[in-house]
């Protein structure tokens, strides 16, 4: 069995906290890294288009049923909550991250 470490990799986050201004300070910081708001029926996810048509392209929309704030990802759309961080990841990505999860692996640089 081979081991490995994971490389250290400084990232930028921002965590979701305070009210919903706040939570739009988020929104607006992953916008303005080229994440589009997606337009359609937020309780339909389905009729959310991505900006190009490609279903992985990168957008945001918050879900009026929960509150959270979705970011669709290669991966799926992905939910982020109070509390959660949004990570911009080494190529530009934007993910969520659950408090615990963030505490464990990163720390202030």
């Amino acid at each position: 069995m081979s081991m490995f470490r994971k490389k250290p990799v400084v990232i930028e986050a921002r965590q979701i906290v305070g009210d919903a201004v706040d939570a739009m300070k988020v929104c607006e910081w992953v916008e303005g890294a080229g994440y589009p708001w997606l337009l359609g029926n937020a309780l339909e996810p389905a009729t959310l288009p991505p900006q190009s048509g490609n279903p992985g392209d990168p957008g945001i929309y918050i879900d009026p049923a929960t509150g959270e704030l979705v970011i669709r990802t290669l991966e799926g759309d992905m939910r982020a909550t109070y509390g959660d961080w949004i990570i911009k990841g080494v190529q530009g990505e934007f993910y969520p991250c659950k408090p615990d999860i963030f505490t464990a692996t990163y720390e202030p640089a």
